[in-house]
């Protein structure tokens, strides 16, 4: 790894911070931040029989196309980031510091997010459900919370709001039109998931309100901010809530 600065060799803070921007948004920054999360999840998945509804889903779709086997899927995930670093023409470098700022970054997006029900829930006067207090079950719903950051942030972010974009644009749209178009067809498409198949939530205008709201948050993070970001807001967020 690169170091950012040396005893022989400070570095300005405004270069540093402008540093870790431009590094922290690369696919291959991504990937190494969201390495850890990803072997938890997917262990999770194996130990602790929890899942979550994307990863459930793209696996259905990979299934039908003959490739049920488990590691599949976050294979994928793994060549997707180091195709798209590759096809960027970006270093194949970070920084020290990098991921562990971004860890911290992510936590406080996250805490960003969970304010917003938090506010709704005192203007409505809302009262929350109790959080159950037993580990295993805390254990688990952490486990589904990392997964649903990391696949919910590849199906809707990477891979759904990308499409959007790209489709609307060879209509002719204009790049700016076009991306907020995307952002939030994605974003009201994600709200509206969470509704439908066997394990959907019951429709109630407040919660499909907040998690427009939510994927519409998460779409900017990971415009201006990259994949590994997002992925980890989305799991700070999750975990915050669900089990916190």
């Amino acid at each position: 790894m690169k170091k950012m600065g040396t005893s022989t060799e400070r570095v300005p803070l405004g270069q540093m911070a402008e540093r870790y921007w431009a590094e922290s948004r690369q696919p291959l920054a991504g990937l190494v931040f969201i390495a850890p999360l990803l072997v938890v999840y997917e262990a999770g998945v194996l130990l602790l029989g929890v899942q979550n509804g994307a990863d459930a889903f793209m696996r259905r779709l990979l299934d039908i196309f003959g490739f049920g086997q488990h590691l599949v899927l976050p294979m994928l995930t793994v060549c997707i980031l180091l195709g798209w670093q590759y096809l960027s023409r970006q270093p194949w470098r970070i920084s020290a510091g990098v991921v562990s700022t971004m860890a911290v970054e992510s936590i406080l997006l996250g805490l960003c997010l969970r304010l917003v029900p938090f506010l709704q829930n005192c203007v409505l006067a809302a009262i929350d459900a109790p959080v159950a207090n037993i580990l295993y079950t805390k254990l688990q719903n952490a486990v589904g919370f990392i997964g649903a950051g990391i696949y919910e942030e590849l199906l809707f972010r990477l891979i759904l709001l990308s499409l959007l974009a790209w489709g609307l644009r060879q209509t002719g749209m204009k790049p700016r039109i076009s991306t907020i178009a995307a952002v939030l067809l994605s974003s009201l498409i994600f709200a509206a998931a969470h509704h439908v198949g066997p394990g959907g939530l019951p429709f109630q205008p407040f919660d499909f309100l907040f998690r427009t709201i939510a994927g519409v948050f998460f779409s900017i993070v990971f415009i201006y901010r990259g994949f590994g970001i997002a992925a980890g807001s989305h799991a700070a967020y999750d975990v915050l809530v669900g089990v916190f």
